[in-house]
């Protein structure tokens, strides 16, 4: 059996998230139905994370096994043939055996895009969150800071998230890599680099941050929110389109 890896694109407008759903549109039930149809044989496709309804990805990586001898280049070509225009197959590469796109993750990217301006443009409306001025840029970029290095994250972890009484593994607790926002025209971008995310986290923390910047709370404020492992003490989820996974890093396998 072979190891493909994809690196996979994709607008998430149209789509119920990624992890296949029986009665839902999404992308990973979308990607399995086209390799199946260009290998003629059933396929489990193993993705990275799973994004949320609407939330879109410029770099998810998912890996399969097959026994079919299409070339990598033949992946490619063959499946941006039969899949809709919103998903894109950027790259494919044969990898280990072993490989598996989910595990061998070491950190994710995450892009989210407001724009503050009065009337968005219809193109930016469905990869954009509209959230109007005036914001303290200078004061979200400060609380952003805060989140870096390792913290239990449960003050913006959704409902449902894990099992918090499993008894075992890491349960809230992420690192943050890097966290920061730059000013965009006619808007920003905050991007968190971390080592996991728990569901609904990136957007729980715009939507903190955004008090922030509208002078709703201060830096000792959200820093109290962030410890106290409460998620009724943050701000409310932010919109799903503004939200992009960026790209996916790894120690091995990483070739694409």
């Amino acid at each position: 059996m072979r190891n493909i890896k994809l690196l996979i694109a994709y607008d998430g407008t149209a789509y119920a998230g990624w992890q296949r759903q029986a009665a839902l549109p999404t992308v990973q039930g979308t990607v399995e139905a086209a390799i199946s149809r260009q290998t003629k044989a059933p396929v489990t496709l193993y993705g990275a994370g799973r994004t949320d309804a609407g939330v879109h990805a410029l770099g998810m990586t998912a890996n399969f096994h097959t026994p079919s001898a299409i070339p990598c280049l033949g992946f490619t070509r063959g499946l941006n043939s039969l899949l809709p225009a919103d998903i894109r197959i950027l790259a494919a590469a044969e990898v280990a055996p072993s490989f598996n796109a989910r595990f061998d993750a070491i950190s994710k990217i995450y892009a989210y895009h407001g724009l503050t301006g009065p009337v968005p443009l219809p193109h930016q409306r469905l990869y954009h969150a509209q959230v109007p001025g005036p914001l303290d840029l200078a004061a979200m970029a400060a609380a952003l800071r805060l989140l870096e290095g390792e913290h239990d994250f449960a003050s913006f972890e959704a409902a449902g998230s894990r099992t918090p009484d499993l008894g075992h593994g890491r349960g809230s607790v992420r690192r943050i890599i890097s966290a920061g926002l730059a000013p965009t025209e006619g808007g920003f971008v905050i991007r968190l680099h971390g080592d996991g995310f728990l569901r609904h986290m990136v957007r729980n923390i715009v939507g903190t941050v955004l008090e922030v910047g509208r002078g709703r709370r201060d830096l000792a404020d959200f820093n109290a929110t962030l410890l106290a492992k409460d998620r009724s003490r943050a701000g409310a989820t932010a919109p799903a389109c503004g939200l992009f996974l960026e790209e996916v890093r790894y120690l091995r396998g990483d070739d694409l």
